[in-house]
């Protein structure tokens, strides 16, 4: 995948990713989280964790847990961004009797300021709602001030810490949740 010169134009489309889409996540995320991490990481650590976090059998085996969607954000079947939704126990420090974890929530930097984030949360909102979901929780690195900015726009809160391990590093990242109305 190579970043455009200007972006495709066309309509932000929607869409649950399948099993055939190991690839094209594996490729998506290690792009995506380089772009956004990798300037503020070393090459090395960034390297540990796209390689145990963004293969082929990794991504595999996250789209068969019967708890995981993936939500594929495409402009003319271009992927431009993704999330991973997780049913189960929130994290120490979130709440709610049927919560959801959003796993992942990466955008292209090229697409960043371009609509896939507020598609894309409306998206996982929606899908959270027809779960029964009463919660929606994610964490975010606690040096991410753009993400964190933009959660709260859309009702996210900190609700405490926990450790997030990239490479031989220990980094903390913030618990956020918001909960989920009913419609």
């Amino acid at each position: 995948m190579t970043a455009p010169t200007h972006p495709p134009s066309g309509p932000l489309r929607i869409r649950s990713a399948s099993a055939a889409d190991n690839l094209l996540l594996a490729e998506l995320g290690r792009r995506t989280f380089l772009e956004t991490f990798g300037p503020d990481n070393t090459p090395e650590n960034m390297a540990a964790y796209l390689e145990a976090s963004f293969g082929l059998e990794i991504q595999a085996a996250e789209l068969a847990d019967p708890a995981t969607l993936f939500l594929i954000a495409e402009v003319q079947a271009e992927a431009v961004g993704f999330a991973r939704l997780r049913e189960g126990p929130p994290a120490q420090g979130s709440s709610g009797l049927n919560p959801m974890e959003i796993v992942r929530f990466y955008s292209r930097q090229d697409w960043i300021g371009l609509g896939v984030g507020p598609v894309l949360m409306q998206a996982c909102l929606a899908y959270a709602r027809s779960r029964g979901c009463d919660v929606l929780w994610l964490d975010v690195w606690e040096r991410n001030t753009r993400a964190q900015a933009f959660y709260r726009k859309w009702g996210f809160e900190v609700v405490g810490t926990q450790a997030f391990q990239l490479g031989s590093e220990l980094q903390t990242d913030l618990l956020m949740q918001r909960p989920i109305e009913r419609k």
